[in-house]
């Protein structure tokens, strides 16, 4: 009976690992707003569900560095949900204050842009599962606003 429940048990666990889950990229990262207490940049994400049903986001949470150091974190609970069948395309806004980017300048040198790193954790509700994280990363460049960017908007 042992070895009954015990094949039973692995036929299960084969199954769900062989399961297909939703796939999720980090498409973009851009400067969204420029304001006196702050830059909010704007990082895209898609993911494609396989499911026909919609699956429920429980949180996005991120970590941006610059200079091996966090210059913004946190969390955007819940989200929404995936369509089935479909790619949804995510928004996830992140404000630097500018005294931060201020430390940065050895890194920004003459080329006015700072490298950076962003990690993503995409928390979804997979039946059977439970909560999956999808993690993302990038690496990249972004250029700084100049000061006439900041004069001009808002």
């Amino acid at each position: 009976m042992a070895s009954l429940i015990e094949k039973a048990k692995n036929f299960v666990v084969e199954k769900v690992a062989n399961m297909e889950k939703p796939e999720a990229s980090l498409d973009d990262l851009d400067l969204k707003d420029l304001s006196r207490d702050g830059i909010t940049y704007s990082a895209k994400v898609s993911v494609k569900n396989p499911y026909s049903a919609s699956i429920p986001i429980c949180q996005i949470s991120f970590n941006f560095k610059s200079a091996g150091r966090v210059i913004a974190s946190g969390t955007v609970p819940d989200p929404g949900s995936l369509m089935g069948n479909e790619t949804t395309n995510l928004e996830v806004l992140m404000k630097v204050p500018h005294n931060v980017l201020i430390t940065l300048v050895k890194d920004i040198g003459a080329d006015w842009d700072i490298d950076y790193e962003l990690d993503v954790g995409l928390t979804i509700d997979l039946p059977l599962i439970g909560d999956f994280t999808i993690p993302l990363a990038k690496k990249g460049q972004i250029k700084l606003p100049t000061l006439s960017d900041l004069f001009t908007n808002k």
